[in-house]
């Protein structure tokens, strides 16, 4: 008798255990929306990245020395392979590629997006505008200059500009949890802090020093 009591018993305990395990699914991981912090990284950094592959190219394409060759040829191959998936996510988040939204508006709050231009922003860049950014007229005269004078200059810009992408992955990291994205986020910061150590004896040994440090001490 005591047998056909405890089915209901137990079709409760599967009906909790179902929704345990949706929450799970679909509260802790659900998709990120328009505005949200991951959906700006994705955006911010896939331009961040685009600026980073351009100047690679161009100091590529006047045939530096091999080790500022391979440097270009890294940050070519990686920029743009994580790019693709800054893109990927949002495609597959059902998200635009762009959106009307300031630069940095998924940090405001948190250092940056509703304040003023930072010390990380190049001369001439807009409030809000992503840190370590090169200006048009730095662009310019990195196409302009050859030889050691472009080595040295594409160093001090890529150093800039790497020191940008970690506070970027750095603030993303204090808003996320989302598996793929603090994960990447994590490479950003630890690839790019090695390529900054890399670059700054890069230009040691051609009696230079970077730019002054974006990053807060």
């Amino acid at each position: 008798m005591e047998k056909p009591a405890r089915k209901p018993v137990l079709i409760v305990c599967a009906v909790l255990v179902l929704l345990a395990a949706a929450f799970l699914l679909f509260g802790r991981d659900s998709t990120p929306g328009d505005s949200s912090p991951e959906a700006g990284f994705a955006r911010d950094m896939a331009t961040h990245h685009a600026q980073a592959v351009e100047m690679a190219f161009v100091i590529r394409d006047k045939g530096p020395a091999k080790e500022i060759r391979n440097l270009a040829f890294d940050i070519i191959t990686t920029q743009s392979n994580q790019r693709g998936m800054f893109q990927g996510w949002l495609q597959q988040w059902g998200l635009d590629q762009a959106t009307d939204q300031r630069p940095m508006a998924w940090m405001a709050g948190h250092g940056h997006g509703a304040t003023p231009a930072t010390a990380g922003t190049a001369p001439g860049t807009a409030a809000g505008a992503m840190p370590g950014m090169a200006s048009p007229q730095e662009l310019a005269k990195l196409k302009e200059l050859q030889g050691v004078q472009a080595e040295v200059l594409f160093l001090q810009l890529m150093i800039r500009h790497h020191e940008g992408g970690v506070e970027m992955a750095e603030g993303l990291l204090k808003l996320s949890k989302r598996d793929e994205v603090a994960g990447m986020a994590q490479k950003i910061v630890q690839g790019q802090s090695g390529e900054i150590k890399l670059m700054t004896d890069l230009l040691k040994q051609r009696g230079a020093q970077p730019y002054p440090s974006i990053l807060a001490s």
